[in-house]
């Protein structure tokens, strides 16, 4: 039954007209997202990253628009052995700026984006069963670069992804402008 409502609700977004506007200064917008694949960590078996971030335009520059907003995303990881279990959590809070390139006048509803991220790694780890080995995933600030684009189905519907370092490498979902 889900899956006809999404494939419902995507015919009617396909088949809406588009009068998208590029992202433009005093334009903000919120993106929901799962990620895929991480440099946090590669043991055991991890949970797909979920994240949201929200940024405000707020100066032309050129062929386009900076804007500048907040992120935070989480990803988790677990080993398990007959003995123990290890677990790490990893959530990444940061502040991030964004070049929004208006260089395609004939695809109004693509918003075509990057930018660096300067934000937070919260690294916690628990054991169980005895495992006293060593743990070298802490805490820490990093940055980011990253690259990704928005598809407007309507004027603030949009599907985007992105992919650059950060709680996961390929991150992918829906934003929302207003």
């Amino acid at each position: 039954m889900r899956k006809i409502i999404f494939i419902t609700a995507l015919a009617m977004l396909v088949n809406s007209p588009i009068f998208a506007q590029q992202f433009q200064k005093g334009t903000s917008a919120v993106n929901l997202g799962i990620g895929f694949g991480t440099a946090l960590s590669g043991l055991g078996t991890g949970r797909p990253a979920i994240s949201g971030s929200i940024e405000h335009g707020l100066w032309e520059a050129g062929p386009g628009v900076i804007s500048l907003g907040g992120y935070v995303g989480n990803t988790g990881f677990r080993y398990k052995t007959e003995s123990y279990t290890q677990k790490w959590n990893y959530t990444v809070v940061g502040a991030r700026g964004a070049y929004h390139f208006h260089g395609f006048e004939t695809l109004p509803q693509l918003d075509p984006y990057a930018g660096l991220m300067i934000g937070y790694n919260f690294a916690s780890y628990s054991t169980t069963g005895g495992y006293d080995g060593p743990n070298s995933y802490g805490s820490g600030l990093g940055y980011s670069l990253f690259l990704g684009a928005r598809w407007f189905f309507t004027d603030n519907i949009a599907a985007f992804a992105e992919i650059g370092y950060g709680v996961s490498v390929i991150n992918a979902g829906v934003s929302f402008k207003f």
